[in-house]
């Protein structure tokens, strides 16, 4: 298969030209996969701020501080990469998702902006900041729905796909505060775990409603990509995916009706399922796309730069990844354990 697609490209599997793009859209996956997950319950939470009753959401901002200079990097990181190994593409591909890409970096900004001036500020204007990581969280997950909702339309701008557009954003934006909901219940305990399986209980049906909708609607916009998929040799790989995506959100459901109470020792199991659903989900597209950057128009070898370039960044890149990953390894070890509260000092004797 590998050699079949080199010589469509007029290649052979050796040549550096062949590889190393292919190499550099596996990083731009990871990448990706790693902003979803890691990144995705600190939108998640954000998104949930204004459900919290008021004194709670000092301490759930609080809890994401292990983990907001680590979550920061996945976004600026995947842009600069695609912008550097996919030059060619990235004029194309940017010129059609100015907009949500436009909201999704205000959100980003308005997002750290956020959260470094509620630790410095006021208790009077915390509320402020607080309220301002919220819209952030916002305007981060509906641009990033807004920019799945147009790849899948294929960038199709007719009145029906604009509304199906919006559509995906506000799904999106479920997607999020269902991971940071099942995060919440695997780091909470009493009353906000109830509250956060509720708000995931909620989050659930959107999430599924806007994953069918992405997949229905990239058959229908792109004849290869239903061809792909409903062929005979694929339709049982297709079969499996589908139904390995209703159980796990069964699964995660029948759980969180459970919780809290005796299933709290498998309270990590629905924030598992939720990545797993995602990246389930990031496969798809990437097997429904490739080996285009842009459906039936532009392949990864079309878009990619000269090889010497992509030689020089895949060198920094090489150096680079591993240490970005042993930092973010270090940071995330305890993102899966119990809150663990500030212990208070004892006065001194006397």
């Amino acid at each position: 298969m590998i050699a079949t697609l080199a010589a469509s490209q007029g290649l052979n599997p050796q040549d550096p030209m062949f590889w190393i793009p292919l190499v550099f859209m596996g990083l731009l996956l990871l990448l990706i996969a790693a902003g979803i997950v890691l990144d995705g319950f600190d939108i998640g939470v954000g998104l949930l701020l204004q459900l919290a009753p008021a004194e709670e959401r000092g301490r759930l901002m609080g809890m994401l501080s292990p983990w907001r200079d680590a979550n920061e990097s996945w976004p600026l990181l995947g842009i600069g990469l695609f912008g550097a190994a996919f030059p060619f593409a990235w004029g194309a591909i940017m010129g059609k998702l100015y907009g949500p890409l436009t909201i999704m970096v205000l959100g980003i900004v308005l997002r750290s902006v956020a959260f470094e001036f509620r630790i410095r500020a006021r208790n009077e204007h915390k509320p402020r900041w607080i309220f301002g990581f919220w819209l952030g969280s916002l305007l981060t997950a509906f641009g990033q729905g807004m920019v799945l909702g147009r790849l899948a339309t294929d960038y199709q701008s007719d009145a029906g796909y604009g509304w199906f557009t919006l559509f995906v954003g506000l799904c999106a934006v479920a997607a999020y505060a269902l991971l940071g909901a099942c995060w919440l219940v695997m780091r909470l305990e009493g009353e906000m775990q109830r509250r956060a399986s509720t708000w995931a209980r909620h989050g659930i049906r959107w999430t599924a409603a806007g994953m069918v909708a992405i997949a229905v609607t990239l058959g229908l916009a792109n004849a290869g990509i239903f061809y792909k998929w409903s062929n005979a040799g694929h339709l049982g790989a297709a079969a499996a995916v589908w139904a390995a995506m209703l159980l796990g959100f069964v699964v995660a459901e029948m759980l969180l009706m459970r919780l809290p109470g005796k299933a709290d020792r498998y309270a990590w199991l629905p924030f598992v399922l939720c990545v797993l659903l995602y990246l389930l989900m990031l496969g798809g597209l990437a097997y429904s796309f490739f080996p285009y950057l842009i459906a039936d128009d532009m392949t990864i070898w079309d878009g990619s730069g000269a090889l010497d370039a992509m030689r020089l960044v895949l060198a920094g890149v090489v150096i680079g990844v591993p240490v970005l990953l042993v930092f973010n390894l270090l940071v995330y070890r305890n993102v899966l354990g119990k809150e663990r509260r500030p212990v208070p000092l004892l006065p001194p004797p006397g």
